[in-house]
């Protein structure tokens, strides 16, 4: 019997996998919106950066999206990777997002982590063992096409893409998450292992992402000033002895200012903590190979 369903010895019936790695996700977006202080992003003070959201409106959009993950999930239990599966999962992260946006009354406060995790919760379906293996598998699904994806207004990632040259989520994908699985997992590790606060180590795991990443959403409203700026700030936090620090802290709450009042929300660095936050806790199941060898072919 797979693990994650069916009954246990006592007699209590347990989560089916799918379900259980909805959860996983769900309390991965919902961990990632109370962290706080986050520069520029929504979390426990407020909006942020922005003025069309606040915390229960993140908490309500990650609750929208369970049945979305855990119908990712089911499909790629059942169904090898290939474009048949990767349509199937866009058709599925499409109706994740309309649903979304009805409960937000149309504000966009998930769509890149709805790609990211659902990615990464196809691939742990599917059989990843790890999360390296999990993030190759979910580049292999990125990559592939999707002949059923609309071709209408081009997102904000899109646009950054075009004007300024940005890989954007899709490139993220594709290179198999680097800045979750070199970058955000091994800080959260380290800090965790050298005694800091859960807080402080998912902190110090945002802003070394922060960093790093050309983060579109940055993009879109700062080009590459704010980008640059925002890069630079974070780093400074951390060459400051990251948030846990009392200098660290205030180069974090200097750096959250200068956000606000500039418009601007690290929205793609907070995406991909999330997905480390996922993988992090993701109940891992390899598949055996008699399930491999049994998965159904490839649907055109």
């Amino acid at each position: 019997m797979a693990a994650g369903s069916g009954t246990s010895a006592g007699g209590r019936t347990r989560t089916p996998f799918p379900a259980l790695l909805a959860d996983t996700a769900v309390r991965a977006l919902r961990e990632e919106a109370w962290l706080s202080p986050t520069p520029g992003l929504v979390d426990r003070r407020g909006g942020g950066a922005h003025d069309d959201m606040d915390l229960p409106l993140l908490l309500a959009s990650a609750e929208a999206l369970r049945p979305a993950f855990r119908q990712i999930a089911e499909a790629a239990e059942r169904t090898a990777a290939c474009v048949g599966l990767r349509e199937e999962l866009g058709g599925l992260g499409r109706m994740g997002e309309r649903a979304m946006l009805r409960v937000t009354g149309g504000v966009n406060t998930h769509r890149g982590a709805l790609w990211a995790l659902g990615l990464l919760v196809a691939a742990v379906a599917g059989g990843a063992g790890d999360e390296r293996a999990a993030a190759r598998a979910a580049a292999r699904l990125a990559a592939l096409p999707d002949r059923w994806a609309p071709a209408g207004t081009p997102s904000h990632g899109e646009r950054v893409r075009r004007r300024y040259g940005a890989g954007g989520a899709r490139h993220v994908a594709e290179a198999a998450f680097p800045h979750v699985t070199e970058v955000a997992l091994p800080r959260l590790r380290r800090a965790r292992a050298a005694g800091r606060p859960e807080e402080v180590a998912r902190l110090d795991a945002l802003l070394e992402v922060m960093s790093l990443l050309d983060d579109t959403c940055v993009l879109y409203r700062g080009g590459p000033d704010g980008l640059r700026a925002v890069r630079l700030g974070a780093g400074r936090v951390m060459a400051e002895g990251g948030a846990g620090t009392a200098c660290g802290h205030a180069a974090l709450i200097e750096l959250d200012a200068w956000l606000r009042r500039r418009r601007l929300s690290p929205g793609g660095s907070a995406d991909l903590l999330a997905a480390a936050l996922f993988l992090d806790a993701a109940p891992w199941r390899a598949r055996s190979p008699r399930a491999v060898r049994e998965a159904p072919a490839c649907r055109r």
